[in-house]
């Protein structure tokens, strides 16, 4: 009936964990919310203004952030680390200062690591990201697309499906288009299944990219 959900709620508890770790009363909830807001765009900003790959991608896999009474910890995964560990304990420093002042948290210990992920391209916030400077480079969403599908291939996946809408190429009317390779079984609970949506600013407006990657079955 087109009761679309985000595949990754929908699998909450079976193959999918929570990003963020902590417990909050009631009261508190927002403000936890809000704070685990502010220090994934005050680590997304950082990176962006000081690390930049040719193609203008960030490689941020996923952020996650677990809280105690007295420490917050942050594990960020990245498809290419080496941009922001070539001079590991100074970036990374200022990285938490950042998040520091950000935060304003004078109590509590605040611990940044970063880990590595074994394949980038079977990642789909980098895939998108991929995409979207291809889109920005004025390159064809066609060409865009398939050549995301054989960088997963390369990532050994089972299935790949993206979609971009908006106004594409520039036309005066929005609408949708994808490409699905492999499988991918959106209903089944049990299938791992990996999701993310994106948006890209374009010289003709905002265009919105959706990746469903199929990893494996449990």
């Amino acid at each position: 009936m087109g009761q679309k959900i985000n595949p990754l709620g929908f699998r909450l508890g079976t193959t999918q964990s929570h990003h963020s770790l902590w417990f909050a009363q009631p009261k508190k909830y927002s403000e936890g919310l809000e704070e685990d807001k502010k220090i994934r765009d005050c680590i997304k900003n950082y990176v962006q203004k000081n690390i930049r790959i040719s193609s203008g991608m960030e490689g941020i896999a996923r952020i996650e952030i677990q809280k105690r009474i007295d420490l917050i910890q942050i594990i960020i995964y990245m498809g290419f680390p080496k941009l922001l560990i070539e001079d590991k304990p100074r970036r990374v420093e200022e990285l938490q200062m950042n998040v520091q002042k950000e935060l304003n948290c004078v109590n509590r210990k605040l611990n940044i690591a970063i880990t590595r992920i074994s394949n980038p391209y079977g990642n789909p916030n980098i895939l998108a990201e991929f995409i979207a400077g291809q889109l920005k480079n004025r390159v064809s969403f066609r060409k865009a697309m398939k050549k995301a599908i054989e960088l997963t291939e390369q990532a050994h996946t089972k299935g790949i499906q993206v979609q971009i809408a908006g106004r594409i190429d520039g036309k005066e009317i929005a609408r949708v288009e994808w490409i699905r390779e492999g499988r991918v079984p959106l209903q089944t609970i049990e299938a791992k299944i990996d999701y993310c949506s994106y948006t890209v600013r374009t010289i003709y407006g905002v265009l919105g990219i959706k990746i469903w990657i199929f990893l494996d079955e449990e």
